[in-house]
């Protein structure tokens, strides 16, 4: 058999394996009742990692999971060790002195803490409900997330010029800066939120059309931070992204 044949045999064998690896049934998980007493912690694992893909609202049995989480000294802590690993990141930046090295942050669940808001709706167990959650942002209420005001203020101290990218609409403006001052946020560059024309947009392709503008102003957009994938994937990203938690609910 010449080497031709060989390798058109070979070519056949190796297409047959991946049209059945492709073709193959899609694993499913087993009832949450039967997977162990930690499923929870693992679900929350999964949801971190994305691997549970967009989702609606948090299982009913890890409700209570999820509340002793959010309002325990575990998120807290894992908010600190982003911000630390995120403050170590910048060491190595190079700030040029031009007022274009930036960072990018989102803002709920971000720089502002809306667990006091689900801690009312059931920590994303209930499907989410838009005017109550504007009637909770018009309160300007929200308090700082620690670990996130610590790092924003040492960005301003290194020089960093920092742009605020939020979902929020543009009426929610005034509010929004109201509860950002609140809550000990100042001298940010720009606040940026959805427009008109942004409206219908996924969370990714709003973000990413932002930050390309920010780039094409000459901005070196260092790093980013946001709870949501969508805050950090797309294109026109950061050098470095820095995903802080969140249980309660996804934004694709």
């Amino acid at each position: 058999m010449d080497t031709v044949a060989r390798l058109t045999i070979l070519l056949f064998i190796i297409s047959s394996l991946i049209h059945h690896i492709s073709s193959s049934q899609t694993i499913r998980l087993p009832s949450e009742a039967s997977i162990s007493t930690s499923y929870c912690d693992s679900w929350r694992l999964a949801v971190e990692t994305n691997n549970v893909g967009q989702w609606k609202q948090i299982p009913a049995r890890c409700v209570e999971s999820v509340a002793e989480y959010m309002i325990g000294e575990k998120y807290e802590s894992d908010c600190e060790v982003v911000g630390k690993f995120s403050a170590e990141f910048v060491k190595g930046v190079t700030v040029g002195g031009d007022g274009r090295d930036a960072w990018v942050f989102d803002i709920d669940e971000t720089l502002l803490s809306n667990v006091p808001y689900y801690q009312d709706v059931g920590f994303g167990s209930k499907i989410f409900n838009e005017t109550s959650f504007n009637d909770w942002v018009n309160l300007a209420d929200a308090p700082a997330l620690p670990a996130s005001l610590s790092f924003y203020r040492k960005l301003q101290e290194l020089g960093f010029t920092i742009f605020l990218l939020t979902g929020r609409s543009e009426h929610q403006r005034n509010v929004t800066e109201a509860n950002l001052l609140f809550a000990g946020y100042r001298n940010w560059e720009r606040l940026i939120l959805r427009g008109a024309s942004d409206q219908g947009k996924s969370a990714t392709s709003y973000k990413s059309e932002k930050r390309q503008e920010l780039m094409s102003e000459g901005y070196r957009i260092h790093g980013s931070s946001g709870d949501q994938w969508s805050d950090l994937w797309g294109y026109a990203v950061s050098t470095r992204s820095f995903k802080l938690p969140n249980p309660m609910y996804f934004i694709g």
